[in-house]
């Protein structure tokens, strides 16, 4: 199909955080749902349930979380899903129902939303950033394909206005305000040379994505994301209005110079609208078990192998098996997103291969984010070797990690002192 432009792409960006605002989305009756893995309907193994349980109630107490919610998914085997402990620390018991913010993992679903957009001829990976939003005079050798891959050189917005949040969570920020802040440090390095994951970035993405498209965030998300998938749980937020069914999110203070695990603040309230298309969705587990799944088989009628095909390293110390490549991390056969919004640990991975997935969120994001991704990856692996089921074959391939070899990093991102 042939890429049309509309005229006027340097116009400037008219009630643009309005429509990314938006809770209104309307999606296609006629795109057909996804087709996951087969799954076997059964629940795992009782000494599996134990194993999974045991890794997140250690992933809790290492960063103060008072509650969490984990759903495994073993096509061949079964799956589990449950809440664990409580909302606050004297508070309800933790159910898999609640909703809860996903952070981070929003970056993956801005960038599906890049590449369903990309399929139809609305916009070109390749399209300059400066195309599509107006008065953004230094980047102009940045592409929409470059904001999805965190190698734009943009930096982060999130520690500069950290104590904001905090302190008026309810508030509702305008992306280019944010935008603002994610810009006043220039670029770090030259486009394309490195990646950075960095927040201003996707956020950046989502503004070019409207103005492409004439459609909010909101919109673009339900039609190309959780309609497709079936994500009825999962939406993209602009107020700070709190559902009754959200699972809380804490954040732990210092007392004395040392973390205050016993009594963290409450950020359950802060606006998904600092987040935005960084990490500004609402969802539950089950909907981010089936998001990821999506995601990793290629499910969406937009997904194309190439997305992944020249990952680069995380970091220069990392793994060979740990790169990140389309607004996503691959970790062997794995692919998915992890990170931290204000309140909450989160990270969703699922095989490219099998299928098999797991979601983990922690209720208190003042540990590092690796304390989830170490977290996800150790339920992995305990799944991974769980037997099939009669009249099922379990996959011969493995996880270049153990579940025991991920503890270290857990404990060396811990918070909160062991019991």
């Amino acid at each position: 199909m042939l890429r049309t432009h509309r005229s006027g792409r340097l116009t400037a960006l008219v009630g643009a955080a309005a429509l990314a605002l938006s809770l209104v989305a309307c999606a296609p009756d006629a795109e057909p749902a996804v087709t996951l893995p087969q799954q076997v309907d059964a629940a795992l193994p009782d000494a599996t349930q134990t194993e999974l349980q045991a890794a997140v109630e250690y992933a809790m107490a290492a960063t103060g979380s008072p509650g969490a919610i984990v759903g495994v998914w073993v096509p061949w085997a079964g799956s589990w899903v449950s809440g664990l402990g409580t909302t606050t620390v004297d508070g309800a018991k933790v159910t898999p129902e609640m909703t809860f913010k996903a952070g981070p993992v929003t970056r993956a679903m801005t960038c599906d939303v890049l590449y369903a957009l990309a399929a139809d001829g609305t916009v070109a990976l390749t399209d300059p950033v400066t195309d599509w939003v107006s008065g953004l005079p230094d980047l102009g050798e940045v592409t929409l394909e470059q904001l999805c891959d965190s190698t734009s050189g943009l930096s982060s917005y999130d520690g500069r206005v950290m104590r904001r949040w905090i302190a008026n969570p309810e508030r509702v920020w305008s992306p280019r305000e944010l935008l603002a802040y994610g810009m006043s440090a220039g670029l770090a390095f030259d486009p394309g040379t490195a990646f950075r994951d960095s927040d201003t970035g996707y956020l950046l993405l989502g503004l070019a994505l409207e103005r492409a498209s004439g459609k909010s965030s909101a919109q673009l998300l339900q039609e190309y994301v959780f309609h497709p998938a079936g994500m009825d749980a999962s939406s993209l937020p602009g107020g700070s209005a709190v559902d009754p069914a959200r699972l809380a999110g804490h954040r732990s203070g210092n007392v004395d110079g040392k973390v205050d695990c016993a009594a963290p603040t409450d950020l359950t309230s802060l606006s998904s609208s600092a987040g935005f298309t960084a990490a500004g969705v609402v969802t539950d587990v089950t909907d981010l078990g089936r998001y990821v799944q999506s995601l990793a088989t290629g499910a969406r009628s937009y997904d194309v192998d190439t997305r992944f095909d020249e990952p680069r390293a995380v970091t220069s110390d990392t793994p060979s098996w740990f790169t990140v490549a389309g607004g996503t991390y691959q970790a062997g056969s794995l692919v998915g997103q992890y990170g931290s919004f204000p309140g909450y640990l989160t990270a969703a991975f699922a095989d490219r291969q099998t299928g098999m997935a797991v979601v983990v969120v922690l209720n208190n994001s003042r540990a590092t984010a690796a304390v989830a991704r170490a977290t996800a990856w150790q339920l992995a692996a305990i799944a991974s070797k769980v037997p099939a089921a009669t009249g099922e074959t379990a996959p011969e391939a493995g996880l270049p990690w153990t579940a025991e070899s991920v503890v270290a990093e857990i404990d060396k991102a811990a918070v909160c002192p062991a019991s």
